[in-house]
Parts: structure tokens; C-alpha cells; sequence
């Protein structure tokens, strides 16, 4: 008997009749089945699978296998987490609170987004399919609803389907555990989100040294909060999100060089309260030409240099900040820059005020 097939979601005709077989076909093609896979799985010829999916896309109305694979989400023919493959894995060792034993996934938004499992690099997709996962590993398990990631990913300019399930349903077979009962990415009501505990995120962990150096501050341990610095500092590399297209991941780019800045700022105040003015002078000349305009960067550097004894090159770093803000913003200098300046003409003490431990 011919099953019928009833869309509700995507506008196209209701009550279009396939097949059993050709149901059969369009669930593993949701799956993000090859055809090669699909014939092994339905123990059918290749070239018969190829007739059923064109004979779908026809009856369906459907454009491509693209579209077949929203398709098939949209009507329900293919929930995430479960499919051919899924189906096919025998289940693995469980542990003590229920999850499966196996390799943890790590993923690096601290830079070019990057995910391991067990150590092995994981291949991503392209770049708004990558877009997504960065998105939801920014939100530190929280939830993402399918209408932000394409406000975030997207912008103006939304794609002709929805595709955020399917680039969805790749990531879970990417990121997979090895356990087709616990997707590493799961759906409730208020959206997408990534399992707490199965996912290991650089930012989060930078976020957890973050609150480390603060209480090492209150503790009034310096050098510890300025190990501390480092190994938060360490986590960075390389651009922000490289290539990552949307306004989510260039206002995550401002967020995190801001925060890699603070806490830059907090390592070099503790160095040179310390006495360990060379060590800051040479990560404050890197952090000043990184960004000549930053003018608290600028007021360290000079503070450090003039401790050093090197009073003339302090001169020398806010003639040159003072030319930049003037040429680039039509700008004078802050109070807080002349105010620095100024003591070190004075060969005053140049003692480092109270700044906040970044947050």
C-alpha cells in the first residue's frame, strides 16, 4: 500500500502518495545518506535508489537533494539524532550518571573554529554550517532557537529553505559520540544547545581562569593571577573566528579581543607591580602594536618603560598614540594618557591606580 506523505510545515501539497520504498529513500537521504550508503542500508541497487530519489523530487515538487533533506525534516520522516545510522550502532558502554563512555569533543572558538574528538581534527563543513556550531559553543550550553541562528548567521538575508536543521543534523554526525542515544547537540523548546559535559569549549574555560584571577587578586596573590593570565592568555590563537560569515560572529570578534585585551591589561599591571618590568614592556610594545589606539595599553607601556629607566621612549610612545588618535579620529589625547605623560616629565612615581578584574 502506497504510505502518503502529509507536509505541514513547508508549504508544498499535502496528501502526496510515495511508496513504501520511496518513504524509505527519503528518510535516508534526510539522514544525509549517499545513495551508495542507502542501497547498502535498504539492501537495494544503486541505480534503483537514484530512480526512487527522482521520482520523489517529481512527485514532492522538490528542487534538489537539498531540498529533500529539509523535506524530510520538516515532515517529520526524520527526527535528529536518529536515522539509518544511528540505528545501525550498537550502543556503547555506558557510565555511572548515564552517558556513553567514549572520546570527548573539543571545540576552539578562540581563534579559527576547530574540533577534535579524541584528539582527531574533525572536518566542520562550510562556513555558515560552521557558523552554527561556533554560535552555539559561544552560549556555553545555553539555547539557541532556530529563528536567532539565522538572525545571527544570516542577517538580512535569509536562505530560500531552512536549512539550520540540517546543518544541525550534519554537526551531530560530525561531533557524535559514538552514541546514537546522546547527540552532542540537543533540541527542546527554546532551541539548540550543546550537552554540558560533552562538549569541552575553549571559551568556557578561559571564562572559568577568568574568575580564578579574580580571586586570586582578592587573595592578594599577583604572581598567581598572573600565571593565571597566561594560561587564559594561551588559549588564543590566530584570528577570532576566521571567515565566520554574520553579525553573530563579528560581534563575538569585538567581544573576545576586548576580553583578550583586559586580561592582557591585568597580567602587565601584576608584572609591574612585581618588578618584572622587561616581561611587561615586551608583551605591552606586542599589545600597543596590535592595537595603536588603545590608549590604557599605551599608558602601561609607558608607565613600564619609564620604570625601566627608559624615560625618553615613554616620550616617544605617547608622541606616537597622540599622532595615530589626531590622523585617524581627529581625537587629543584622554586625560588619562596627558595625566601619565605628564608624570613621567615630572619623573614621578608612575604607580598603577586599581583596575577591575575583567568580568
Amino acid at each position: 500500500m502506497p504510505t502518503t506523505v502529509t507536509t505541514v510545515t513547508t508549504g508544498r501539497p499535502t496528501g502526496t502518495a510515495l511508496g513504501y520504498q520511496e518513504r524509505e529513500v527519503l528518510s535516508a537521504v534526510g539522514c544525509g545518506l549517499r545513495d551508495d550508503e542507502i542501497a547498502t542500508a535498504l539492501a537495494i541497487p544503486e541505480d534503483a535508489v537514484a530512480g526512487h530519489l527522482a521520482r520523489i523530487l517529481v512527485k514532492l515538487g522538490l528542487r534538489d537533494r537539498a531540498a529533500a533533506i529539509v523535506h524530510a525534516f520538516d515532515c517529520g520522516l526524520v527526527v535528529p539524532g536518529r536515522g539509518p545510522r544511528a540505528q545501525a550502532v550498537s550502543p556503547a558502554p555506558r557510565t555511572a550518571v548515564g552517558r556513553a563512555a567514549g572520546p570527548k569533543v573539543r571545540i576552539s572558538v578562540l581563534g579559527p573554529l576547530q574540533a577534535w574528538q579524541d584528539g582527531r581534527p574533525l572536518s566542520l563543513g562550510h562556513l555558515r554550517q560552521q557558523a552554527v556550531l561556533a554560535a552555539l559553543a559561544l552560549r556555553a550550553g545555553r539555547a539557541l532557537g532556530r529563528q536567532a541562528l539565522l538572525d545571527g548567521i544570516w542577517g538580512t538575508e535569509p536562505p530560500a529553505a531552512n536549512v539550520v536543521p540540517v546543518y544541525i543534523y550534519r554537526l551531530r554526525k560530525t561531533l557524535s559520540t559514538g552514541d546514537g542515544l546522546d547527540p552532542v547537540i540537543v533540541h527542546d523548546r527554546r532551541g539548540y544547545r550543546l550537552v554540558t559535559g560533552a562538549v569541552d569549549v575553549d571559551v568556557a574555560r578561559m571564562e572559568n581562569l577568568v574568575a580564578d584571577i579574580g580571586a586570586a587578586d582578592r587573595a592578594g596573590e599577583p604572581a598567581e593571577a598572573v600565571r593565571l593570565c597566561s594560561q587564559a592568555l594561551d588559549l588564543f590563537h590566530g584570528e577570532l573566528l576566521a571567515g565566520l560569515p554574520g553579525p553573530l560572529a563579528e560581534l563575538e570578534r569585538l567581544r573576545l579581543t576586548e576580553r583578550r585585551i583586559a586580561i592582557a591589561q591585568r597580567k602587565s599591571e601584576w608584572q609591574l607591580r612585581l618588578g618584572r618590568h622587561s616581561e611587561a614592556v615586551a608583551e605591552l610594545f606586542a599589545l600597543s602594536a596590535a592595537h595603536p589606539l588603545n590608549e590604557p595599553v599605551a599608558a602601561l607601556l609607558m608607565r613600564g618603560l619609564s620604570r625601566s629607566g627608559r624615560q625618553a621612549d615613554a616620550l616617544a610612545v605617547f608622541d606616537r598614540v597622540r599622532r595615530r588618535l589626531a590622523d585617524d579620529l581627529g581625537v587629543p589625547p584622554s586625560r588619562m594618557l596627558r595625566r601619565t605623560h605628564q608624570m613621567i616629565l615630572r619623573g614621578a612615581e608612575t604607580g598603577l591606580g586599581p583596575t577591575r578584574t575583567p568580568r
